[in-house]
């Protein structure tokens, strides 16, 4: 009989709740949907970019991954080894000319709502010959240093919030 790696319970877990948040609350949109096995490595990957419906300024996308290791751990289950998965959260947001002040702020904010040891990794990008006001694009990361298990199942509609919260501080940042 089929049991479900902890990937496949996490990854329904993250799409009940934000789909709940796009069909029946309205509070965001889901823009991108990516559910990858990558049969040259053996792993999975799930990312899940969506927008508050107030605002498309900023973008967050929700990644969820199992490597080989992972899958082989909990599938064979190898004594001393728990089960899990690396989650990882992007925040997608315009930032102008004047980019070094904007990523700081996008820095301490982030830093206030994830208390993260390790600081977001921020990635400007441009499209060469576009002179829109825009400027840059700013990619920012937050990885956790930890593998997700279904022990943290329950904490997943908080970090939902979380990322929404973030979502409105970059807003305005």
């Amino acid at each position: 009989m089929f049991d479900p790696t902890v990937f496949e319970n996490l990854k329904v877990a993250l799409e009940n709740r934000l789909y709940d948040l796009d069909n029946l609350e309205g509070r965001v949109r889901i823009v991108g949907r990516s559910d990858l096995l990558d049969m040259a490595v053996m792993s999975r990957r799930l990312a899940l970019r969506f927008e508050r419906t107030d605002t498309e300024n900023v973008t967050a996308e929700i990644r969820l991954e199992a490597s080989l290791k992972d899958l082989a751990a909990e599938i064979l289950e190898i004594p001393g080894q728990a089960p899990g998965c690396a989650l990882s959260l992007r925040f997608e947001l315009p930032v102008a000319e004047d980019y070094r002040e904007q990523c700081g702020q996008v820095e301490r904010v982030l830093r206030g709502i994830w208390l993260t040891a390790e600081p977001p990794v921020q990635t400007l990008s441009f499209v060469y010959g576009d002179d829109s006001p825009a400027g840059y694009r700013n990619v920012a990361e937050i990885k956790f240093n930890r593998l997700v298990g279904e022990d943290q199942m329950e904490d997943l509609p908080e970090l939902i919030e979380d990322a929404l919260r973030s979502m409105e501080a970059l807003e305005g940042s």
